[in-house]
């Protein structure tokens, strides 16, 4: 008899089905890198063997994982900063969105926040990457915006770095912490991101003046 005939066990299974498998394995206390390929085809009600079908070994699905993690953060923060346009609303309403996909019951923003500091070196390649996407998309919005109200920023790509960093960290520790926390953590990391910000535009500010300076001087 094909083991993939066996009572209980799906005839067919797709990437996603495998993917959503493990999704309900993983949480707070348990990173994809921990999972065991026969504890994911349990899950996924499928014979070990048909795992292969759709994936080399656990370090290709949890690769995935991360990509999916990634995609669906971006797109729900990205949204999230697009329905506003005030540098204050967009804070707060982009952390907002991280705070909800964090407590998700998909625990993709999960897979983000472990394999970044406890999976293999390819899954925190992964991670890096997933993350350096997040923070071109934020250093394009910040451009946007310091244009709207007319200012400048000093090292767009370095501050937008800095509050991912910044935002991930906190989610990391957020993930440890009761619910009931949510509200103080995302006044906190609020104020925080617009200590970066006042920051960069104070340094910006300072350079253009001692250009300035420097030009005075010249034309004398």
């Amino acid at each position: 008899m094909d083991v993939d005939s066996h009572p209980g066990r799906k005839a067919t299974i797709s990437r996603e089905d495998i993917i959503y498998a493990a999704l309900k394995l993983v949480g707070p206390h348990r990173s994809v890198s921990s999972l065991s390929l026969r504890e994911v085809a349990r899950e996924a009600g499928i014979a070990p063997n048909s795992f292969y079908r759709q994936f080399r070994d656990t370090d290709e699905l949890a690769v995935a994982l991360i990509d999916l993690a990634g995609q669906s953060l971006r797109k729900i923060v990205g949204e999230a900063r697009h329905r506003l346009t005030t540098r204050r609303s967009i804070v707060r309403s982009s952390i907002e969105a991280f705070m909800e996909q964090l407590r998700a019951d998909d625990r993709l923003l999960h897979v983000l926040l472990r394999e970044g500091t406890v999976g293999s070196d390819a899954f925190k390649r992964a991670v890096d990457r997933e993350l350096s996407f997040f923070e071109e998309e934020l250093r394009v919005d910040l451009i946007r915006l310091a244009a709207l109200d007319q200012v400048e920023l000093y090292e767009p790509a370095l501050v937008a770095r800095s509050i991912t960093r910044l935002v991930f960290a906190m989610g990391a520790t957020a993930m440890d912490m009761p619910r009931e926390k949510d509200p103080e953590l995302i006044e906190q990391m609020s104020a925080m991101v617009r200590m970066i910000l006042a920051g960069s535009r104070a340094m910006a500010e300072r350079g253009k003046a001692a250009r300035g300076r420097a030009e005075r001087n010249r034309a004398r």
